[in-house]
C-alpha cells in the first residue's frame, strides 16, 4: 500500500537552522521539499569532491583489478590528492592505449615496405636526388618514363608499392604515398616503451587499491554532507525566521511533534493539498516487497494518489517469467546461479532480489515440468518422457490460455480501480470495461482460433459500451455524460485497444515457443555431428553455445515482454497509472 503522507513545515530561528537540520537528520523521517533552489560555493565544491572520489572509485573497481584486490585496507593521508592522482594515471593510461592503437596500425601498414629512415630520405632529396613512394598498377609499370628508376617493394591486389628514384621529381599520374615521420624501428621502440610505461602506471594504480574502501566511505560522507547543505540552502528565510517544508509518513507525526516540543520549533502539520506532489512510500508484506527491486531498476513508482499494483505485479510477473522461459533446465540454471551469487555476495545488500530470483526460477522449473521441457523438448519426447500436462504443448490451447490470462489480468485492473471509486457512479464504467475485455477474449477466440462466438457476446458488448459511455464521467444530464464519456473513450482507452491488449498476451506463447525451438534446434545440430571424438566435441560446443545463448536472452525477453505487460498494458492502459511517483527519501544520517 502507498503510505499516506502529512505535509510538514518546521519553523525555527535562522541562527538555529543548522542545529534543527542536524536534529531532523537524526530523526530520519522527513522528506525535504526545497523552498528555494539550493546553491552556493560550498555545494558546488562538495559536488566536485563527490565526482573526484567517484571517478577514483570507478577506476579502482574496474574488472581489471578485481582479481588482485588486497585483503587489507587503509585510509589515505590525503584522499583528494590520491583520488586526483588515480584519475590522472587513468587518463595517461587511456592516452597510451590510444597512441598504441595508432602505432600498431602504422607498423602493420609499413612493415611490408621494410625498415627505412625518413630523415635519410630527406637528406638524399637535399642532394638533388628525388626519392618517392608510389602505388603503381602492375599493368602500367611499362609506362614509367626513361631515366626513372623503379624499385618494387611488394605487390597487393594487382598494385605494386614501389620506390621511384630520379634526378628530379617526374610527372607521374600514379598515387604518391607520403612516408611516416618515424622509422619502423623507432615505431617498435616507441611501442615497447609505451607498453613498459603502461605497466608502470598500472602498478602505480594498484598501489591505491588498499584505499578503495576508504574512498567509498569518503564519498558516502560527502554525499550525506551535501544532502545536509542542500537542505540548509533550500530552507525558506523570512528575516530571523527559517522554515523547512517537506513530508513525513502519517504515523510519524507524533514523533515529530515530540521533537518540535523538545527543540522549541514551530510546527505545521496538514494533509497534502490536491496540487501537492508528496513522495511515495510503499509498505507491503514481505512477499509483495520482493518486486520492489524490479521497480527500482526500472525507475518507476506509482503516483501518490494512484494504485499500488505491487501484489498483481509480482504474481503475474512470476507467471510471465515461467511461460516466457518455459524450460526447467534453464530455470535450474538460474536457480543455481542465484545461489552462487548469494553465497558469494552474502546478504549485505538487498536480499529481496535473491528471494525474487528463487521464485522466478522456480516458476520456470514448474512450467518446464508441466510441458516436458528440459533443455528442449525433442530429446525427452524421443525417449518416451511425457509432460505432466500435454495440452500445454498444443498451440491452440496455449493461445487461448494467453488470451485468458490477458483478459483476467486486465479485468483485475478495472475491478481494483472500480472498487476504489465505489460508491461513485464512475465505478460502473470499469464494470463496463470488464465486459468489453471479456467480449474481446471471445472475439480473439473466434477470429484467431476459429471458435464460435458465444450468443451472449453481443448483448454483453452492448451493455459494456453503454456503461463506459454513460459513466466514464457521469453527469446529471445523461446526454452530457454520454458526450463526456464518448470524448474520454475516443481520445483515451479506445474499445479497439481493449481487443489488441488482450491479443498482445499471445507474446507469452510466441516467445516461449521460440526459446523451445532454439533449444531443440541446438540439440538436433549437435546430434547430427556423429558419434566420433570430433563429432562429440563439436556437439558439446554447439550445445553449450546454444543453451547459454538461450539462458542469456531469457532475461531480455522478460524485460521486453514480461515487464511491458505489467507496466504498460496493465498499469498504464487499464489501471490508469502514470508511474510518475517520486520515491520517499528522508533526510537521515545513514542511507
Amino acid at each position: 500500500m502507498i503510505v499516506p503522507m502529512k505535509k510538514v513545515a518546521v519553523i525555527t530561528q535562522s541562527k538555529d537552522a543548522d542545529m534543527a537540520l542536524q536534529k531532523l537528520r537524526a530523526l530520519g523521517i522527513m522528506h525535504i521539499e526545497y523552498s528555494q533552489p539550493p546553491a552556493g560555493e560550498d555545494i558546488t565544491g562538495l559536488k566536485d569532491d563527490i565526482n573526484t572520489a567517484g571517478a577514483a572509485i570507478n577506476i579502482l573497481s574496474s574488472p581489471a583489478y578485481k582479481k588482485i584486490f588486497p585483503s587489507r585496507q587503509e585510509k589515505p593521508a590525503d584522499w583528494k590528492f590520491s583520488a586526483k592522482h588515480i584519475a590522472d594515471l587513468e587518463k595517461r593510461l587511456q592516452q597510451l592505449d590510444a597512441y598504441s592503437l595508432i602505432l600498431n596500425s602504422a607498423i602493420a601498414e609499413w612493415e611490408p615496405w621494410g625498415d627505412f629512415a625518413p630523415e635519410e630520405i630527406e637528406k638524399i632529396k637535399a642532394n638533388n636526388i628525388y626519392i618517392g613512394l608510389y602505388q603503381v598498377p602492375v599493368k602500367e609499370i611499362k609506362d614509367i618514363p626513361a631515366g626513372v628508376i623503379l624499385k618494387e617493394m611488394f605487390r597487393r591486389a594487382g598494385v605494386t608499392r614501389c620506390v621511384i628514384i630520379s634526378e628530379k621529381k617526374p610527372e607521374l599520374s600514379f598515387k604518391e604515398i607520403i612516408p611516416p615521420k618515424m622509422s619502423l624501428e623507432k615505431m617498435r621502440i616507441r611501442l615497447y616503451e609505451d607498453q613498459r610505461m603502461r605497466e608502470l602506471i598500472v602498478d602505480d594504480i594498484m598501489r591505491y587499491l588498499v584505499n578503495l574502501e576508504a574512498l567509498v566511505g569518503v564519498k558516502k560522507d560527502l554525499e550525506k554532507h551535501l544532502e545536509l547543505q542542500e537542505a540548509l540552502r533550500g530552507m525558506g528565510m523570512q528575516g530571523n525566521i527559517a522554515y523547512l517544508t517537506g513530508y513525513i509518513p502519517f504515523d510519524q507525526a507524533r514523533n515529530l511533534e515530540q521533537a518540535a516540543k523538545q527543540e522549541k520549533w514551530g510546527l505545521l502539520l496538514q494533509d497534502p493539498a490536491e496540487e501537492d506532489l508528496p513522495p511515495v512510500l510503499l509498505r507491503n508484506p514481505h512477499w509483495i516487497r520482493l518486486i520492489e527491486p524490479v521497480m527500482k531498476m526500472l525507475g518507476i513508482a506509482p503516483g501518490y494518489r494512484e494504485l499500488d499494483v505491487s501484489p498483481a505485479f509480482i504474481v503475474f510477473f512470476s507467471i510471465f517469467f515461467g511461460i516466457l522461459i518455459g524450460d526447467a533446465g534453464y530455470g535450474l540454471a538460474y536457480l543455481l546461479l542465484t545461489f552462487w551469487f548469494q553465497k558469494k555476495k552474502g546478504n549485505s545488500g538487498n536480499a529481496d532480489i535473491f528471494y525474487l530470483l528463487y521464485i522466478l526460477s522456480s516458476c520456470a522449473i514448474i512450467w518446464g515440468v508441466l510441458t516436458g521441457t528440459f533443455f528442449g523438448q525433442g530429446w525427452l519426447a524421443a525417449r518416451g518422457i511425457k509432460p505432466l500436462v500435454p495440452a500445454l504443448n498444443n498451440p491452440g490451447i496455449m493461445q487461448r490460455l494467453c488470451f485468458l490470462i490477458g483478459a483476467l489480468h486486465l479485468s483485475i485492473a478495472h475491478l481494483w480501480r472500480g472498487l476504489l471509486k465505489f460508491p461513485h457512479l464512475s465505478c460502473l464504467a470499469d464494470l463496463g470495461w470488464i465486459a468489453v475485455l471479456w467480449v474481446s477474449f471471445f472475439l480473439a477466440g473466434a477470429l484467431i482460433l476459429g471458435e464460435a462466438f458465444p450468443a451472449f457476446g453481443l448483448p454483453m458488448a452492448i451493455c459494456g459500451i453503454i456503461l463506459v459511455l454513460f459513466f466514464t464521467e457521469p453527469r446529471k444530464n445523461l446526454l452530457k455524460g454520454l458526450g463526456a464519456g464518448f470524448i474520454s473513450v475516443t481520445f483515451g482507452l479506445s474499445f479497439m485497444s481493449a481487443f489488441t491488449d488482450v491479443v498482445s498476451y499471445v507474446r507469452l506463447f510466441a516467445v516461449g515457443l521460440a526459446g523451445v525451438a532454439i533449444a531443440d534446434t541446438t540439440n538436433a545440430m549437435a546430434a547430427g555431428l556423429g558419434s566420433g571424438i570430433a563429432g562429440l566435441s563439436a556437439g558439446v560446443l554447439i550445445k553449450v553455445f546454444g543453451h547459454v545463448l538461450n539462458i542469456v536472452l531469457g532475461p531480455i525477453a522478460i524485460l521486453v515482454h514480461g515487464v511491458r505487460l505489467n507496466v504498460l498494458e496493465f498499469g498504464l492502459n487499464h489501471t490508469g497509472l502514470t508511474w510518475s511517483g517520486a520515491a520517499y527519501k528522508p533526510l537521515q544520517e545513514s542511507s
